[in-house]
C-alpha cells in the first residue's frame, strides 16, 4: 500500500490575526493507522517543506494517543518538515490519497489547480480518495470524469455548519463545508456535533470532524487491503 497524505500550506485564519493550518490529530491518527497497517506513506503540501500546524490543535484539550505518539516521534517530525511539493507528486505512484483537515485547506487546497487535478486523476484511475473534517471542502471544484461535481449524487459528510458555529468561525471561513457539499449535489448527512461519523460511497470516503479521522483511515485501509 502506497498512500499520499496532502496537507495545507496556509497558516492565516482570515483577517483575525490568528494562525491556522492542519489539525494535528487528523494527520497523526490516520498516519499511524496507515503506517501500522504496513502502508508506505508520503506527505505533500502546496509549498513543500514544513506545513503549518494549527496551534489550537496542540492544546491539552485536543490531545489523543495519536498526538502524544507524534509528540515523541522525531522521525515523523523530520518527515513532516520535508514534505514534497504538491506539483511534483503524481497519482500513478500511489494507491490512494488522504486529506486531513484543519481550516487551512479551505484557503489553499480548495482552489489549488494541482490538488484539483490530482484528486481527479486518482478518481479516474479508480483509486480511493479520503477526506476528513474541513478537507471535504477541497472537493469544491473537483470534477468526476463525466464533468459534474465529484460529490454529485454521492453520500458525503464533512465539518457541519453547527460545528463551525460552535467554534465561532462561520463568518471567518471563505465558505462552509456543509453548504458547498450540498450546493454541488452531495447527499450530505451528519452525526451529532463532535461524534465520529464517516461515510464511504464508492471510491469517495468522507469524515465529519476530528473524531472521525481514525474511522476514515480504517475504511481506506479496508478498501486497500
Amino acid at each position: 500500500m502506497r498512500v499520499l497524505i496532502v496537507l495545507t500550506s496556509h497558516d492565516t485564519l482570515g483577517n483575525t490575526g490568528h494562525k491556522t493550518g492542519f489539525w494535528i490529530e487528523e494527520f497523526a491518527a490516520p498516519y499511524y493507522a496507515l503506517a501500522d497497517a504496513g502502508a508506505e506513506v508520503t506527505i505533500a503540501s502546496p509549498k513543500g517543506g514544513q506545513p503549518p500546524i494549527d496551534p489550537k490543535s496542540e492544546l491539552p484539550d485536543f490531545q489523543t494517543p495519536a498526538t502524544k505518539r507524534f509528540n515523541d516521534d522525531e522521525t515523523l517530525k523530520h518527515k513532516l518538515a520535508h514534505t514534497a511539493k504538491l506539483n511534483e507528486v503524481v497519482a500513478d505512484d500511489y494507491d490512494a490519497v488522504f486529506y486531513p483537515g484543519g481550516h487551512g485547506p479551505l484557503w489553499d487546497l480548495a482552489d489549488d489547480p494541482n490538488s484539483i487535478a490530482l484528486i481527479e486523476e486518482f478518481y479516474r484511475q479508480n483509486k480511493p480518495v479520503a477526506f476528513v473534517c474541513h478537507a471535504p471542502g477541497v472537493l469544491k471544484k473537483v470534477k468526476a470524469p463525466n464533468g459534474t461535481s465529484i460529490v454529485k449524487g454521492k453520500e458525503v459528510t464533512g465539518f457541519s455548519n453547527t460545528e463551525e458555529e460552535a467554534v465561532q468561525l462561520t463568518k471567518v471561513v471563505p465558505f462552509l463545508v456543509e453548504d458547498v457539499l450540498k450546493q454541488n449535489g452531495g447527499i450530505y448527512s451528519k452525526e451529532k456535533d463532535w461524534h465520529p461519523y464517516a461515510i464511504r460511497d464508492g471510491l469517495l470516503i468522507t469524515g465529519q470532524n476530528p473524531a472521525s479521522s481514525e474511522e476514515v483511515a480504517r475504511i481506506l485501509i479496508e478498501i486497500l487491503s
